[in-house]
């Protein structure tokens, strides 16, 4: 018997949903145009005024938004509210170094957390479950999000955040967690470690797990149910759009239901920025109608997937999503953190390296791992092993705190990178996704 969070809204017909995303969408734009001189600007740009958007109909009038607008107006320009109206922010790492910070008021945590409610229950989370929030808590919003989520299913929520693999193993088997929270291949490794343990999958107490924040394949879903014993769902989100919850995946484990009564999705032509018909396979593009500190309109993901309408067995009438299949710019996501080859070429050139260094992602052992090849100057280029130590240690630190990750660094002799006469190969990324 599939259970819901909000019935009302979630079973909801076509009909009402398209109503709710009508009236809401008009006031926002409203609110966005009194209170966001960047993106006034940019309609006006347009020539249009809030009069021009009637309905649902209208959005794709309106100017796009993108990673470049974030930076441009970092930190302040997209705010839609007095700042002393927030009370949080959350944050991700952008394309340069500088962050994405995303502002939220009390009403704005409360609908996201209850799309993360949503996602809970429809992994089967009731009242009577332990949940088992293993992503990272701090700037990054899978932590806070879940945690929050779980609360408001009324879960026994243990909030491990990641990493202490001992720990979180403890928490399960003396607590008897039956929701872990985490990205998938902290799931895949937790799972082995367990397996290496001697304990099987009928003695763990888990029985649904709820991963997001990088990509997987269904031969990695397959794995990670099969060790731990759970039924295992999807989940996506955007630091940009509150964090996860924007989507998420019911029994059917077909796609991902986006919660249409808080964003409205949209596929688009990358290169065009044309809206596609229903079931093209195109970029994501999504509108916040219920955000009031910082609503960002048709904002651009880079996400490539597609959309469908088809009937849902769990009785869900929301739109739903794919598995992302790969994204429109350079992003890599790696152990759940953006990373961008230009965060790397920034730190290198500020250390003196030329912009000749190739990034090697791989998975090994079910966990992302990040090498970045770095050519020395023929002026750097030394027999001393402790110069070149040294020198590798320096980078080490720099890409830590660019990226909040770290990578391993191997310098190479000059020239040993392979030069390309067109597009250099910057990224070589061996995981199997």
């Amino acid at each position: 018997m599939e259970r819901y969070y909000q019935p009302e809204i979630e079973t909801a017909s076509q009909e009402q949903i398209r109503a709710l995303q009508d009236e809401r969408l008009v006031k926002q734009i409203r609110h966005v145009w009194d209170h966001m001189p960047y993106y006034r600007k940019k309609m006006e740009e347009k020539g249009l005024t809030p009069d021009d958007i009637r309905s649902v109909d209208d959005l794709y009038k309106l100017p796009f938004l993108t990673k470049d607008d974030l930076r441009t107006a970092y930190p302040y320009g997209l705010l839609a509210v007095p700042l002393k109206d927030c009370v949080r922010i959350q944050s991700t790492s952008g394309t340069t170094g500088k962050r994405v910070v995303a502002f939220y008021t009390q009403h704005d945590i409360d609908l996201w957390e209850d799309c993360c409610a949503r996602a809970i229950v429809a992994a089967g989370g009731t009242a009577e479950d332990v949940c088992q929030v293993s992503y990272g808590y701090g700037l990054f919003t899978g932590g806070p999000g879940l945690n929050g989520g779980s609360h408001k299913v009324g879960c026994l929520t243990i909030p491990t955040s990641s990493g202490n693999t001992e720990r979180q193993i403890m928490f399960i088997m003396d607590l008897n967690a039956t929701i872990l929270c985490c990205t998938p291949s902290y799931a895949a490794y937790l799972g082995e470690t367990m397996k290496e343990k001697g304990l099987t999958p009928d003695e763990i107490p888990l029985k649904a797990g709820i991963f997001g924040a990088e990509a997987w394949s269904e031969e990695m879903r397959q794995d990670i149910q099969n060790v731990l014993g759970i039924k295992a769902y999807d989940i996506y989100g955007l630091t940009e759009l509150s964090g996860p919850g924007v989507s998420f995946e019911c029994s059917e484990q077909t796609g991902m239901h986006i919660n249409e009564d808080h964003f409205i999705a949209e596929i688009i032509d990358p290169k065009t920025g044309e809206v596609l018909p229903e079931g093209s396979t195109g970029e994501l593009v999504f509108t916040s109608i219920t955000k009031e500190a910082f609503p960002l309109i048709r904002y651009r993901t880079r996400d490539i997937c597609t959309l469908t309408r088809k009937k849902c067995s769990c009785g869900r009438t929301f739109i739903k999503m794919s598995k992302p299949q790969g994204r429109s710019d350079d992003m890599l996501i790696i152990r759940g953190v953006n990373v961008f080859p230009s965060q790397i070429e920034t730190v290198l050139l500020n250390y003196g390296y030329p912009a000749n260094y190739q990034i090697l992602v791989d998975r090994v052992n079910h966990t992302d791992t990040l090498e970045v090849q770095v050519e020395m100057t023929p002026e750097m280029f030394s027999d001393n092993l402790g110069e070149v130590s040294r020198r590798q240690k320096e980078l080490v630190d720099g890409l830590r705190s660019m990226l909040g990750l770290t990578a391993k660094v191997t310098l190479v002799a000059p020239k040993s990178i392979v030069r390309s006469e067109g597009k250099a190969v910057r990224v070589i990324d061996k995981r199997k996704i």
